[in-house]
């Protein structure tokens, strides 16, 4: 085919707010965390409905500070889906804690209030969960609470994929005790690198404040930007180096201005992808709990089903060859080198996260797509399958 068009699978949006942003920091001479980076933690948290949030330097930093404030010590066991990406099991190793993978719902990859009952009856005495809110779309959260508390069991909520996201008009991040967003490049919002702890218990916010800048006891802007003398502090405990720059704060800032937008633009895509795959018997579209305006859109991953005359993977090579990006959301855990030789994990126990990832496919989703890339991305599927 010649000219064709190439359409990626994900694309950053950037406006004239980021830049003017970006300009003020640099103009200001203070490039690390300073006034940028406490603004936009102070927006954030008030969009989402928490008291607290604490800005890092990615998701993957907030949830092990996360886990950690939780009180996670060594040999604990912990709920977590085999149906995602590593950074949710690998900071429970980090812990030196043991991941304890259980399946999703097929169709929307979810741990849903059925299944974490059979988790605890099958794992007694289990005590901490990473809830990870799939593709964008929140878990059933009131009901996974009640159930985490009848059975003493702390939340950790993976929210990488889920700003702006609501359930039953309740913002993610309002729910539990700790929730974690991403700001990668690929995201909802991005600040190039970058992720957010919130939560509503301040001795949680204490210790992650802490924790996120080598255990000292007051924040590094403060000693460097006092109008007196004011330069000594205390190590209180061994921490890490996983502060947000005021450079990424200042993405965010515009970024967050533009939230909502972006999330209705990815809407109206999927609601494309919707209308124009359905009557493909061949492939299982994204199963959404919610109201389609409560979902932030992240992904919409199609799965290739057993009628499907095509694999996975050569699908994936003819829309490239067409000029469409595509990924995969994702390659299981209990399917990795890592995971499944240390806990001897047999697939067979993760009927629904196999039966998704052999023939998953995440199709293009970001703000301003075009009516005529959806429809050539629509019809070049037709076609292949």
């Amino acid at each position: 085919m010649t000219n064709k068009p190439q359409i990626p699978f994900a694309k950053v949006i950037i406006g004239e707010s980021e830049r003017s942003y970006i300009k003020e920091v640099l103009d200001s001479g203070w490039l690390t965390t300073s006034g940028k980076t406490l603004e936009f933690e102070r927006l954030f948290a008030e969009r989402v409905g928490a008291k607290y949030a604490c800005a890092v330097n990615s998701c993957t930093a907030a949830l092990h500070l996360g886990i950690d404030a939780l009180g996670i010590k060594p040999g604990d066991k912990v709920f977590v889906p085999s149906m995602t990406f590593t950074a949710s099991a690998e900071i429970i190793r980090y812990m030196q804690a043991d991941p304890v993978f259980i399946d999703t719902e097929y169709g929307s990859n979810l741990i849903t209030p059925e299944i974490l009952k059979k988790a605890i009856s099958d794992n007694p005495g289990v005590k901490f969960i990473v809830i990870v809110h799939y593709g964008g779309q929140s878990a059933d959260m009131p009901s996974i609470i009640d159930i985490c508390k009848a059975n003493d069991i702390k939340i950790l909520e993976d929210a990488a994929h889920a700003f702006p996201s609501k359930f039953d008009g309740r913002m993610v991040g309002s729910f539990g005790e700790v929730a974690c967003f991403s700001f990668y490049a690929n995201k909802t919002i991005t600040t190039g690198e970058g992720g957010m702890l919130v939560t509503n218990d301040e001795s949680i916010y204490s210790r992650v404040k802490t924790m996120r800048l080598h255990g000292i006891n007051r924040d590094i802007w403060d000693r460097f930007t006092s109008k007196v003398p004011s330069w000594e502090y205390d190590v209180i405990e061994a921490g890490y180096k996983y502060n947000m720059p005021d450079i990424n704060a200042a993405i965010g800032l515009g970024q967050l201005e533009q939230a909502e937008q972006f999330r209705a633009e990815r809407q109206r895509a999927v609601e494309y992808y919707y209308k124009s795959l359905s009557n493909l018997n061949m492939i299982d579209l994204p199963i959404c709990h919610v109201p389609l305006d409560e979902h932030s859109w992240h992904i919409f991953a199609i799965v290739l089903n057993s009628k499907s005359k095509i694999s996975r993977n050569n699908f994936i090579e003819k829309m490239f060859e067409a000029g469409i990006g595509t990924s995969v959301h994702y390659k299981p855990l209990h399917q990795m080198t890592y995971y499944k030789e240390r806990y001897n994990l047999d697939p067979k126990n993760f009927p629904n996260a196999e039966k998704t990832w052999q023939g998953n496919v995440s199709l293009p989703l970001y703000p301003f797509m075009t009516e005529e890339d959806l429809e050539y991305i629509c019809e070049t599927i037709h076609r292949i399958v």
